[in-house]
């Protein structure tokens, strides 16, 4: 009875062990799944936080690039438009240019249309017109030259303005306009027995007339102007045919003067309005030839030379005789 109690108290000892080693297993186990979530969760938070930063630096990368291609559309963008406003502006400026040019050609155009319904027309006012036509014709070739540049321009820019290209289409035919009307003044002209030709050659005419008589007057007053002039020892002057001695008695009070027959080719060549020295530089001279003795001086260098002689009054030098013949000392 003893051993049967025995054994069924060691039973419950058993059965107590064993619930506590249950025990222990459970919460084993629930602390084992409790650390392996809170693992698992901080691998998940850790996964998501790099996932993120990736998924970031992606994004932003990809901004960059974005940001920095939209810079570089806008620069390109601005620098079209810049040029597109630069473009447009030369265009107005053109266009302004020539709209000037279209007022003056209708100012012309009228006082050349008053100007030759007078009966009379005068040739003063047939070369008024004249320069008038001229001056219309160089303002339409001008104009016709910008609009070619413009409609270059245009064609070359890709631009297509409805407006600006009309525009140019009724600057051309304006043009065509005025060169039927110019036509039709010169027609006029015509039938007015205004000549433009013949106006022409009379101009050129009176032209080389005027030359012509400009040359004979230059031609006379170098004539007028001009003088002769030789320098020289008695000895020179002899021998070139210039000067002799004459007069005096028995070979005394013999006086130097200017042979009569002699030729130009002898003398230096000069005017006498740029003449106002004769160079000496020799110890005495005297002039051969007869000169108003107050038209002139003889300047010395010092006491031994004489330098030159001065012409004080020109026209009075050479009143008397266009030779000057100056004997001199060395």
């Amino acid at each position: 009875m003893e051993t049967r109690d025995n054994k069924t108290g060691n039973d419950l000892n058993r059965t107590g062990e064993n619930l506590v080693v249950k025990n222990d297993l459970r919460n084993a186990r629930r602390e084992g799944i409790t650390r392996g979530a809170l693992i698992t969760g901080l691998i998940s938070v850790f996964f998501i936080i790099g996932l993120g930063l990736i998924l970031y630096s992606v994004y932003k990368r990809d901004h960059n690039s974005q940001l920095t291609l939209m810079e570089n559309q806008k620069l390109l963008f601005t620098e079209q438009l810049n040029e597109r406003d630069s473009m447009i502006n030369d265009w107005l400026n053109t266009f302004d240019e020539i709209e000037r040019n279209l007022n003056e050609i209708k100012q012309k155009e009228k006082i050349i249309n008053v100007q030759a319904s007078d009966s009379e027309f005068p040739k003063e006012k047939k070369e008024q017109v004249l320069a008038d036509i001229k001056y219309i014709n160089t303002l339409i070739e001008e104009n016709k030259k910008k609009i070619a540049q413009l409609n270059a321009q245009l064609k070359k820019s890709g631009n297509t303005i409805a407006g600006l290209q009309t525009r140019i289409t009724d600057l051309e035919a304006t043009m065509k306009q005025y060169e039927t009307q110019i036509a039709g003044l010169k027609a006029t002209l015509v039938e007015k027995d205004f000549q433009i030709e013949q106006l022409n050659t009379q101009m050129f005419a009176l032209q080389d007339t005027l030359v012509q008589k400009t040359e004979t007057i230059n031609s006379q007053t170098d004539k007028l102007n001009q003088a002769y002039l030789a320098t020289g020892t008695y000895k020179d002057l002899r021998e070139k045919g210039l000067v002799s001695k004459e007069g005096g008695f028995l070979g005394l009070g013999r006086k130097e003067s200017l042979i009569e027959d002699f030729s130009d080719s002898l003398f230096d060549r000069i005017d006498v309005t740029k003449t106002r020295t004769i160079p000496v530089n020799s110890k005495k001279a005297k002039l051969i030839t007869e000169h108003p003795t107050d038209s002139y001086q003889m300047i010395r260098e010092n006491e031994n030379t004489i330098a030159y002689i001065e012409i004080k009054n020109p026209s009075e030098f050479w009143k008397i005789s266009k030779y000057a013949v100056v004997q001199v000392v060395k």
